[in-house]
């Protein structure tokens, strides 16, 4: 058990992110958001901003120059005068100070022909499509069978429709940039992101540079939670104004301004039927998904994937219907698709076992299956069942009274809930470089991403384990585009991933060693991406269980989560000090979904009604009385030489249907539009 590497350059402020890096005749920049939902910019008067003392330069649709690319709509800053949604960038001052920028933006007059936005998901609209592909590349819609046949044979029958809202990403850290252009023509950005390469690849793209001429810092990231998997307009937005301005400049996005640019996660509609037999054995699942991206880029979340992995049933039909809106564009949140898609289906298998009078976690048992059944592969390796035992087992399901609302503390009704979880554990080609140094401690290169996951203290383990070394001879350098490609912090797939990478560059290094280390150094690199392409066929999942107790107040209908439980089988873990971090973490953010996140969309003007922390409730200390997470020892051969899947996201899923489910057992009223608040269960207590 290790603590992270950089914890003390965290603690004294010596580890710098984004804003932090001192470069000479800095500027600042501030961004003026559209305050319609949709229309065109008429005109940009900047008269009364370009007036004002230690302003540099205003951009805007009328004298920004053109882009290189323009096939991602959110990053074509400025490079017309449609407004697609309320918040949009369409102007950006630059100023001397970040006081000078902030005041000058809110003096750019702009005035605009203005339609009014269409805003609202709602199934019955008349623009729902089927997508090509959902994120990242799976089918959009698959069918067994014949499921509605078989759901109007069913003995058990479950019909119901659940919706989660909006979510925002909010990372501790705002999307931040500091771009400086080069007298040699490149572009050095310190950025707050979850992929160096990948920054770096699309920047080069929307200025026509060659991917050599971008280079792109981040050894320290505070926290992403997907926001930061993609370039946002932000940092599109500071090399603009930095070559503009002709001298460096810093953007930090205000948190007021992140709600509009800086992705969130949709909010879906999920129509869920479920058919067994008396037993609960399952017949038929068929799970809907509609949901919504923006007008100015197509992002359809895979939902209802997750369903295609869980339960073994012969008909079943999973699709995904997507519309257009004049909103932001979603985007990747924390293990986006599985997340809202196994609320859906945990909380329709609750609703499954108290139709068919079974108790929640044997209807689970009963329906696992050792093949993946939308694809029909093996398992690379499945303990969901030995989670689900082991939870139980650990959170005393046995005490638990099946009849809701029969157990109360006074003015407290207490009820505890189950859900399963899984996420896929994805393996992305990489390249690293590992040197031996003369003195002889290691260095190990690779353009990975740590955004607060302890993914440089995982990388330094394998690597010291690989080259059979103490820990303190080996210096794992990341965050830094000039270093050996790596692919992004996303999917849970880094440390597999960026480790496999590091395991073979560090196995070829010890294959030149023999005897003394030159005095210029010894160094090997990979490069995975065959090996990667060469694996074997198998279904490769992490699967967990999730245990919840919660208390409801009779009079005022507040939710407490007394205490949470989540059993996980993940591959080998790497470090357990800092896996059982990225768990609770998750499930934490799964107490917010459940209880609290939601981003409220102004249905008549467009753009999120509330755009600070003050508005939109993450779980405090308070708020996590009891919280504990524990896994099971796995070996699983088929995954990559460490043995581990991802471990940052499964901890949200089933999160959310955990506590919901025991609401519903606490009071006997079932809440299928989160978040579960006072308001929605006051009026049936």
């Amino acid at each position: 058990m290790i603590e992270r590497l950089e914890s003390r350059e965290k603690v004294t402020g010596r580890a710098r992110y984004a804003f932090e890096y001192q470069v000479e005749n800095v500027a600042y920049a501030s961004a003026v958001q559209a305050s319609v939902g949709k229309g065109e910019v008429r005109s940009v008067d900047t008269e009364a901003a370009l007036r004002m003392p230690g302003v540099i330069a205003v951009l805007s649709c009328e004298n920004a120059p053109a882009l290189s690319d323009t096939s991602d709509g959110e990053l074509a800053l400025f490079q017309s005068r449609t407004v697609s949604y309320r918040g949009q960038f369409i102007a950006a001052v630059v100023g001397e100070t970040l006081e000078t920028a902030r005041e000058a933006a809110r003096l750019v007059k702009v005035e605009y022909a203005e339609e009014r936005p269409d805003v609202t998901l709602r199934t019955d609209h008349p623009g729902f499509y089927k997508p090509d592909k959902v994120n990242p590349v799976f089918p959009t819609d698959t069918e067994q069978g014949d499921p509605e046949d078989a759901f109007s044979k069913s003995a058990v029958c479950v019909d119901v429709t659940y919706t989660t809202p909006a979510e925002h990403n909010n990372p501790m850290e705002p999307h931040t940039t500091l771009a400086q252009w080069n007298g040699d023509g490149s572009l050095t950005l310190y950025d707050s992101t979850q992929g160096a390469s990948p920054v770096q690849a699309t920047l080069a793209k929307v200025f026509g540079l060659d991917p050599s001429q971008v280079r792109v810092v981040a050894p320290h990231v505070g926290g992403g939670f997907g926001s930061k998997g993609t370039p946002r307009p932000s940092v599109v937005l500071a090399a603009m104004c930095a070559r503009a301005a002709g001298r460096p400049v810093k953007f930090a996005v205000p948190r007021q301004q992140m709600f509009a640019t800086t992705g969130y996660r949709t909010p879906t509609i999920q129509r869920m039927r479920l058919g067994s037999d008396e037993n609960g054995r399952l017949n038929a699942v068929l799970h809907e998904v509609f949901e919504q991206s923006s007008t100015v880029k197509e992002f359809a979340e895979q939902t209802a994937t997750p369903t295609r992995v869980m339960y073994q049933a012969p008909h079943r039909r999973t699709s995904h219907r997507l519309v257009r809106l004049d909103v932001p564009t979603p985007s990747w949140m924390r293990a986006p698709g599985e997340t809202p898609g196994m609320y859906a289906l945990e909380s329709a298998m609750d609703e499954l076992a108290g139709a068919a009078g079974i108790d929640p976690v044997e209807l689970r048992v009963r329906n696992d299956t050792d093949r993946e059944p939308g694809s029909g592969l093996p398992f690379s390796s499945r303990n969901l069942v030995a989670c689900l035992r082991e939870g139980a087992d650990r959170f005393g399901w046995d005490h638990r009274d099946p009849a809701p609302g029969s157990r109360r503390e006074g003015r407290k009704l207490v009820g505890m809930g189950v859900a399963a979880s899984t996420y896929p554990a994805y393996l992305q080609p990489n390249r690293a470089m590992a040197r031996a140094e003369p003195d002889g401690t290691f260095t190990v290169r690779i353009a990975a991403a740590d955004i607060g996951t302890g993914a440089r203290t995982a990388l330094t383990l394998i690597a010291a384990e690989t080259l059979k070394s103490d820990l303190d001879h080996v210096r794992v350098e990341i965050g830094d585009s000039s270093f050996p490609r790596a692919s992004v912090a996303g999917g849970s797939s880094g440390t597999a991933s960026w480790g496999m990478a590091v395991v073979r560059a560090c196995e070829a290094l010890k294959g030149k060693l023999n005897g003394a280390v030159p005095p210029e150094g010894l160094e090997a690199s990979a490069d995975t991406t065959e090996e990667v392409g060469g694996r074997d066929e198998y279904a490769r999942h992490a699967f967990g269980a999730q245990f919840a107790e919660v208390e409801v107040d009779a009079d005022t209908g507040e939710t407490r989560v007394r205490r949470m439980l989540g059993v996980f089988a993940a591959g080998r873990i790497i470090n357990p000090t800092t896996a059982r971090s990225q768990f609770i973490g998750g499930m934490t953010m799964g107490i917010g979904m459940a209880l609290m996140e939601e981003s409220v969309m102004d249905r008549e003007f467009g753009d999120f009604l509330n755009r600070d922390l003050a508005q939109y409730h993450v779980p405090a200390c308070a708020d996590v009385r009891d919280i504990e997470a524990a896994w099971l020892e796995e070996s699983d051969p088929h995954l990559n030489p460490m043995g581990s899947k991802g471990i940052g996201e499964i901890g949200i899923v089933g999160a959310a249907a955990a506590v919901g489910n025991a609401v519903h057992h606490a009071t006997g009223i079932r809440v299928r539009d989160l978040p579960i608040t006072p308001a929605k269960l006051l009026p049936h207590l």
